[in-house]
């Protein structure tokens, strides 16, 4: 993303809150005005030291005074004034947050699946946190820097406009220099911000898979592949830090000279009365703005390079927040009321990628209330079957249609809200187990969930819980085994009662005793529900109405499961291997 179009959506989201970036100015501007105005009453202090015996102590204890308060108030309009900066910085980064975590979910799952988790985590954390420092930093000294120097500029021609242009002509030589040094510095925190993404995805994978590493001893691997980013980001992050570092010493060096210019030319002007009314007084005071008008440059160089390494951090998650989100809802898809739950596939093509093809031409229907088991060997496209019919992912050629509408002209929202889905892959939210089951049907009773959980036989396991349904679970909890996890999965759609199901590997995590209890719960559940059930085990699939058998993406075989074992064909094969009657490999 260019830094133009980065610095284009700060904006955007800055002039959500014009006012307190208005107030913010302000502030700075009266801060700035005010701190300027004290060099003038020192000043005039300085020039009321006349010499020996002619010192007017009244009127000096009467400017100190004057200095003691102008100074409380510059201190407690800059407090107000970083109130404010606080205030809008982190408004904005909660904003930018909101909109990542949004997008999170209009995506399509094709983004998801190909991109790292910890890649996106550190995208909307902590990007957005570097983000967030660079953009304070901005605000507390930038308004004040510029409207210091703008100011200062204004206060100096008051007093000897000589001296002034001699300011103003060597000035421009500082914002050279950190210019020059702050543009080479921008894709050096790119690079920074990437490989310290590159890095949180290693942490991430590694933390999530860390019985898996123990298992297959792969722990000096992953130290290894963490040593070799890690010190990728050591070398990135010295080098960045280090051009970014040269810009401060540079104005620094640039200001000296502007100061050292003033104290010279100023003294010559009060050597010289003859040419100049300026006195020691006003050539101190001067002195102090020549450092005043230099300090807001050496400040907003340092700024520019934090803002280099904020806007770096930003673009990265703009980048995100800009990707295509999943395609809308056509304006004229219906909404998809209690289906009745025949579903046909015409012609339907399909692949992840376009270099390989998966499902071809495929064609089938279903009617209402029958049971559709799905098998085939691993990759054959089974569960890529699920994610058309629910439209995680759309079809490249053909139609989908659910009671004879295409899919396509359905909301997802209520296509969705018609199947229950039980996957392998459970999903535990870090709350109760009440509120678990509730995910199915948010406005259940309790008796509703406990009766769910019956149906599932997890009811059992959960009153064994230190506070029965309201235990506190993740998915990560240790809490609960893996099988229990999928019970509660399985609650959620007991307790829905949706009226289509579908059931990919619903039982994989449970113990053969506990899957017959459950398949006959199922059993009932599926009575008058059309229901797609993918599973490995064979034996779990008997009583299916059609059985489907895909290899390579295509329907081979499908009928019920007797039909198919006189066949001898694919399936009878298929069946048998489980069994360790074939000794022919498929």
């Amino acid at each position: 993303m260019k830094k133009s179009s980065t610095v284009k959506q700060v904006f955007h989201y800055l002039k959500r809150y014009k006012l307190f970036t208005v107030l913010s100015i302000l502030f700075a501007a009266a801060t700035a005005v005010f701190s300027l105005y004290i060099p003038i009453v020192i000043g005039d202090t300085i020039d009321l030291i006349l010499g020996k015996d002619s010192v007017d102590f009244k009127a000096i204890s009467e400017l100190l005074i004057k200095i003691c308060i102008i100074t409380a108030g510059v201190a407690f309009l800059q407090w107000i004034m970083n109130n404010i900066n606080n205030k809008i910085v982190y408004n904005i980064t909660k904003d930018v947050r909101n909109d990542a975590f949004k997008k999170i979910h209009s995506l399509p799952l094709k983004y998801i699946d190909s991109h790292s988790y910890g890649e996106v985590v550190s995208k909307i954390i902590a990007d957005v946190d570097q983000f967030a420092d660079g953009l304070l930093m901005g605000f507390t000294q930038l308004f004040t820097g510029v409207v210091t120097i703008i100011a200062t500029l204004v206060f100096m021609l008051t007093i000897s406009w000589q001296i002034t242009i001699v300011v103003v002509v060597l000035t421009p030589l500082s914002l050279f220099v950190a210019n020059f040094i702050a543009k080479k510095t921008y894709s050096m925190f790119m690079a920074q911000s990437k490989t310290r993404a590159d890095q949180t995805a290693i942490v991430e994978e590694m933390i999530g898979n860390q019985k898996t590493v123990k298992a297959f001893s792969h722990e000096d691997e992953a130290i290894e592949k963490f040593d070799t980013v890690n010190h990728e980001l050591e070398k990135c992050s010295i080098k960045a830090i280090f051009f970014s570092s040269l810009v401060n010493p540079s104005t620094r060096f640039i200001n000296a000279l502007i100061y050292a210019s003033v104290a010279l030319v100023g003294a010559f002007m009060v050597i010289d009365s003859s040419a100049s009314t300026l006195t020691i007084g006003a050539l101190s005071c001067f002195l102090s703005y020549a450092t005043q008008y230099a300090k807001p440059f050496n400040e907003i160089s340092g700024v520019i390079s934090e803002l280099q390494n904020a806007f770096a951090c930003a673009s990265r998650t703009f980048e995100f927040i800009n990707e295509k989100s999943e395609q809308c809802d056509s304006n004229y898809a219906i909404v998809l009321d209690n289906a009745n739950g025949e579903v046909s596939f015409d012609n339907v093509s399909f692949s992840y990628s376009e270099n390989q093809s998966l499902i071809e031409n495929l064609s089938f229907k279903v009617s209402h209330g029958q049971r559709i088991a799905i098998v085939g060997p691993t990759g054959c496209g089974k569960t890529t079957l699920i994610n058309l019919i629910m439209r995680f992912y759309d079809v490249n050629k053909g139609e989908i249609s659910v009671d004879g509408n295409n899919i396509n002209n359905i909301t997802r929202n209520s296509l969705r809200k018609n199947f229950g889905m039980v996957l392998q892959d459970t999903w535990i939210r870090n709350t109760t187990v009440y509120e678990n089951i509730a995910i199915g049907k948010p406005n259940a009773t309790y008796e509703e969930i406990v009766q769910a959980a019956k149906l599932s036989h997890a009811h059992s396991f959960i009153k064994r819980l230190p506070n029965g349904y309201d235990t506190i679970v993740s998915e990560n909890s240790s809490v609960l085994s893996q099988g229990q996890k999928q019970l509660l999965c399985i609650a959620r759609v007991m307790l829905s009662l949706p009226p289509m199901l579908i059931l990919d590997e619903a039982t994989s995590s449970i113990d053969t005793r506990t899957e017959i209890k459950i398949q006959e719960a199922f059993s009932t559940l599926m009575q008058n529900r059309t229901s797609f059930i993918v599973a490995h085990r064979l034996s779990t699939i008997k009583e299916a109405d059609i059985i489907l058998v895909m290899k390579n993406g295509n329907i081979i075989e499908q009928g019920k499961h007797n039909e198919l074992i006189e066949k001898q064909g694919f399936y009878y094969k298929l069946y048998n291997s489980q069994f360790g009657v074939m000794e022919e490999s498929l």
